[in-house]
């Protein structure tokens, strides 16, 4: 009971400091699809262990949990409606006060380097399972937009998601809703490689939005949803391991390309 209750406050305090920044220290911010999100927190499914799976570009360290700032304030004191994410080890649970601070936050500890069968990715499955909502930066580190490859035809294109949202994916007991989600911004705030003590301190005058696609269709999901929620238990030891890590990689792949089409909608080409 008290841990809950820390949870809850330590999420409402930063959620509402989250919201004071984008109020205050930002040029503008643009919220774009916010109710597909806030219809999919209300399902009734949820009840049901259909969890919910949110998953973004990854722009800058302060992309959680400043992008949480746009949801009405209300959803900050119930972990029905807030976050749970994965956050790095060696970044984030430095030391004791930092690790508590984290886990009250809905942060699980991750470890970068142990591959998708770790424990971090048991417990989001877990999450999962119990109707909880989970986001992901699937590209596993922050990619801001001066660093975006390009594809063949000279647009840009995000790196390559890890596999881990699939094993997510293949592995929740019923097929999660799949949100993608396009921020742009926060590298604006945060942007990369200033010099020590400028690097902690977030720029004030952005331009930010946050924006929320519709939830993949079945014909970009479904059928490769449904054939590895018949495989997820067997992914550690399948006789046809190869077949179940092409199903992972398509799962995974079709999340990043449902991500990159609405980077392309909500800024162009460029991505930026």
């Amino acid at each position: 009971m008290v841990g809950r209750l820390l949870s809850m406050a330590t999420v409402a305090t930063i959620g509402f400091g989250s919201k004071v920044f984008l109020k205050f220290g930002a040029a503008s911010v643009t919220v774009n699809g916010l109710p597909t999100l806030l219809q999919a927190l209300k399902s009734d499914e949820r009840e049901r262990g259909r969890g919910i799976i949110t998953v973004s570009n990854h722009i800058s360290t302060c992309d959680d949990p400043l992008a949480w700032g746009v949801l009405p304030a209300s959803h900050y004191f119930s972990s029905r409606t807030t976050r749970w994410t994965l956050g790095a080890s060696e970044v984030m649970f430095t030391n004791r006060f930092f690790s508590t601070f984290f886990r009250l936050g809905q942060t699980i500890e991750t470890f970068r380097g142990k591959g998708i069968c770790q424990p971090a990715v048991d417990i989001a499955i877990g999450k999962l399972n119990q109707g909880s909502w989970l986001h992901l930066y699937s590209e596993g580190r922050v990619c801001q937009p001066n660093t975006y490859a390009r594809d063949p035809d000279g647009n840009a294109t995000l790196s390559r998601f890890k596999w881990g949202v699939g094993r997510i994916v293949m592995e929740a007991d019923i097929p999660p809703v799949i949100i993608p989600v396009w921020l742009t911004g926060f590298d604006q705030v945060m942007p990369e490689g200033r010099p020590f003590p400028y690097n902690f301190m977030p720029r004030l005058g952005a331009n930010i939005s946050v924006s929320f696609g519709d939830p993949l269709t079945p014909d970009q999901a479904r059928n490769a949803i449904d054939y590895g929620a018949d495989v997820g238990d067997d992914l550690r030891h399948s006789p046809s391991k190869a077949e179940v890590d092409r199903v992972r990689s398509e799962i995974t792949d079709r999340i990043r390309t449902s991500v990159i089409a609405l980077g392309r909608k909500v800024s162009g080409p460029s991505l930026s």
